[in-house]
């Protein structure tokens, strides 16, 4: 068996230790479907040390105050994961099934350089506000101002298609803020989350209890951070129906939530583009990088009716040449689902979609020359704007070519979407494609190419997308509370 860099312990309080009752699970490389490690398996008691940790780093040390210290940390921890880069790439490939290729930028390398980002911002940041003498309700003048300290304790929870960038993102920013943590990660993704804790405990200066990495076969044991009234934040990545059920039990504590969960995002090729139906089938085909697992992917495109059939003959050509299979080689495009549930969901999608009449241009079940790994087609749909294909977000290797009237008809279509989460705009009159842009509703629009992705750039949703923001100040500042002062004014 290959020598992956791995971690079977959970962090808490500062030690890295089994599991109670020295419980673990399988970890499977859905590639091979072979058994490549354990994890620990966290079970109640688990968490309840996690959560009396956090709570107790939170309340009793200087973690939340001492700006100098976290930023300090988190340099300590961006060196620790540079180090250990190429051992950390080989785990990942093998844990999550991610093409190479994109552990150059953001699968893992672009959240390592964002430590340093995260450092530089603490540093920076106006922790107090003036806001200027006032003589108010007859009382005097008064010297105002308002401070920003940390929320607290936050339960992080994380989705496991790009497990270093949502990890690191969520803790990063936290951490940041001042606040302690519990993450919890992703079953099917277990070491990203251990390694995490032990390159914490062995390179940085972190006090104990500060963060606490938990790995748990079973979904569910999330519901224990969420409810418990010690953690004073839940931060979530996944889906729309498990966020719906953080609010529901959130709810009678009143707690701060952070959700970023699904999408079905729309690319709208404008009619005075140039090439239609070739730009269709290229920016079609990009649906199955990373075998579609990525949340605000650009699942449906949008083309004029009148080139709608050159369109889906482009986009079934640029489908069958997308290469599917082992993902450690750099030129594969495609690596399996992370897990054997996934592409069951996947495939069940997909029949729904050829019950419900959509019509399937390409793909639908699983490559013949991939007998092993969970592994799916690329496949594409010609689809009605109402329609499963057009709704349901697939998370997979699916496309959904849809044709529009005009530019109105555009729009609707486009925001004609429980989700709002991205999209894009092509057009070669550039401030029309601007307009357009302004005119749907989700949280982030690519115009023309310009790629908005970074740890500056807020990144979050509309609608069923989400609640809140990461990323740049209005991220950062999802986990902080605002105080204000007033002092008599001499």
């Amino acid at each position: 068996m290959t020598d992956f860099f791995r971690e079977e312990r959970l962090l808490i309080d500062g030690e890295l230790v089994p599991a109670t009752d020295g419980r673990t699970y399988e970890n499977i490389n859905p590639a091979s479907e072979e058994v490549i490690g354990v994890a620990a398996d966290a079970g109640p008691k688990d968490i309840e040390r996690a959560i009396a940790a956090a709570r107790r780093a939170f309340d009793e040390t200087e973690w939340s105050r001492d700006h100098s210290l976290r930023s300090r940390c988190l340099r300590q921890l961006h060196d620790a994961f540079q180090e250990n880069l190429e051992a950390l790439r080989g785990s990942y490939v093998a844990e999550v099934g991610c093409p190479i290729n994109m552990t150059s930028g953001p699968a893992l390398e672009v959240p390592i350089k964002g430590l340093n980002y995260y450092a530089d911002f603490i540093e920076k940041y106006d922790w107090s506000e003036d806001l200027g003498v006032a003589d108010n309700l007859g009382m005097g003048k008064a010297q105002r101002w308002i401070e920003r300290e940390a929320v607290g304790v936050v339960g992080a929870i994380t989705a496991w298609n790009f497990p270093h960038e949502l990890n690191l993102k969520k803790v990063g920013w936290a951490l940041a803020s001042g606040c302690t943590v519990v993450l919890k990660g992703a079953p099917a993704t277990p070491w990203c989350t251990l390694l995490l804790g032990k390159l914490i405990k062995e390179n940085t200066d972190m006090p104990s209890g500060v963060i606490n990495t938990i790995t748990s076969s079973k979904n569910g044991i999330g519901e224990q951070i969420t409810t418990d009234p010690r953690v004073d934040m839940v931060s979530f990545t996944g889906s729309t129906a498990v966020g719906k059920r953080i609010l529901e039990v959130t709810a009678p504590f009143v707690k701060r939530v952070s959700l970023e969960l699904g999408g079905k995002s729309a690319l709208i090729l404008l009619d005075d583009m140039p090439g239609i139906p070739d730009i269709a089938g290229m920016a079609g085909a990009s649906v199955c990088m990373h075998a579609g697992q990525g949340c605000a992917m650009l699942s449906r495109v949008l083309v004029p009716k009148s080139q709608l059939a050159e369109a889906a003959e482009k986009l079934k050509a640029a489908m069958a040449n997308v290469k599917v299979g082992d993902p450690t080689d750099p030129e594969t495009v495609q690596g399996p689902q992370c897990s054997a549930a996934q592409r069951e969901r996947v495939e069940a999608l997909i029949q729904q979609g050829i019950d419900d009449g959509a019509t399937l241009l390409c793909g639908g079940g699983r490559p013949k020359d991939l007998p092993k790994g969970y592994f799916v087609e690329p496949t594409a749909f010609v689809a009605e704007p109402d329609s499963i294909v057009a709704q349901q977000e697939f998370f997979g290797p699916v496309q959904c070519l849809i044709g529009y009237e005009d530019e109105e008809d555009a729009i609707r279509i486009a925001n004609n979407s429980s989700y709002g989460l991205s999209g894009g705009i092509l057009g070669l009159d550039i401030e029309r494609a601007k307009r357009v842009a302004r005119r749907i509703r989700t949280g982030t629009m690519m115009i023309n190419g310009g790629m908005w992705y970074g740890p500056d750039v807020p990144f979050g949703g509309y609608k069923q997308s989400g609640l809140g923001r990461e990323n740049g100040v209005a991220g950062f500042e999802e986990f902080l509370e605002v105080k204000a002062l007033a002092v008599p004014a001499g």
